[in-house]
């Protein structure tokens, strides 16, 4: 449960705003130039805050980005946290997203627990502990939050895409330590929790916790991820992700260059390819089984001239 909420238009908007409370309570300390520690193959949006906080250097090319302002840390590796903790005294917060969506589908070898290490090392250090829930959230992986599947209860949390079905919505929730930092003035959007927004907010949540649309996101993800190691497991193809955030995990020789493409015209299927060999697949989670079979079958005919 958080403590309050900041509606904006987007989740680039809304880790904007996480960013900036960062910075406020950075100042409440007492440090003059604060970091935040983020993760390699991170991404945190487009706005110049977000994208400075994301890890694809060719995303932050020509723009000038405040790189000083983040410490990068591999994505998974609690030591590397604990040890920039032990070089740096200016950090005030880590932001890390449970899976890494444009990074490639990345899950931490100990899966969620991650979280809950990264939340003690931010405990005792008194740095906040922020969650990119943008992807990851609203049901996605199974559950309302990726954070659910642990223990670990952020102090910031950002979400978007999903929290709107399609309607433009992005909302950064804080709690405890990192409540009351926005006053008056300190930040605001002139579309951010309109009547309109609010409400479609509402009725989407009604959706997720009154139907067991979540259960399903679980049993047809795995389907679809155990149907594609099934297929094509022979050849070097893994799974990864959760719920119905799907990664299927290409050899990394393979030219995936023409994968998005072919899948559009020639199987009327819509994929994106993260983490350069990495199929991402972000279905409906109502998904029907005789739709996700549709999809599975689609899947290997893209695949099997690749083999």
């Amino acid at each position: 449960q958080m403590d309050s909420v900041f509606f904006a238009n987007s989740g680039a908007e809304a880790n904007e705003a996480a960013l900036k409370l960062a910075r406020l309570y950075a100042h409440q300390q007492g440090f003059e130039r604060p970091k935040v520690i983020v993760m390699e193959q991170s991404f945190h949006g487009r706005t110049l805050l977000t994208l400075s906080a994301t890890a694809n250097p060719k995303a932050r090319e020509g723009f000038y980005t405040l790189d000083d302002d983040f410490i990068r840390v591999p994505f998974g590796d609690i030591a590397a946290i604990e040890q920039a903790a032990h070089d740096h005294e200016d950090i005030c917060a880590v932001f890390v997203e449970p899976i890494q969506g444009e990074g490639g589908l990345n899950t931490a070898a100990n899966g969620f627990s991650y979280l809950e290490q990264i939340q003690a090392v931010c405990d005792t250090h008194n740095w906040l502990f922020m969650l990119d829930e943008v992807q990851t959230g609203n049901g996605r992986t199974g559950k309302y939050f990726a954070y659910q599947h642990s223990s670990a209860r952020p102090d910031v949390l950002t979400t978007a895409k999903g929290l709107g079905n399609g309607f433009p919505v992005g909302a950064c929730m804080v709690r405890g330590r990192a409540n009351g930092l926005f006053g008056a003035g300190s930040h605001g959007s002139t579309y951010g929790g309109t009547p309109l927004a609010s409400r479609v907010v509402h009725s989407v949540y009604d959706v997720l916790v009154n139907s067991d649309i979540m259960q399903n996101a679980v049993s047809e993800g795995q389907f679809i991820r155990d149907s594609m190691v099934d297929a094509f497991g022979q050849y070097g193809v893994s799974s990864r992700g959760a719920g119905m955030m799907i990664g299927i995990a290409l050899p990394e020789d393979m030219d995936c260059s023409k994968l998005v493409d072919r899948a559009r015209d020639e199987q009327k299927l819509i994929i994106n390819v993260t983490g350069a060999h990495v199929i991402r697949l972000l279905p409906p989670l109502n998904m029907s089984r005789d739709e996700s079979s549709q999809v599975v079958e689609r899947l290997i005919n893209l695949l099997k001239p690749s083999f």
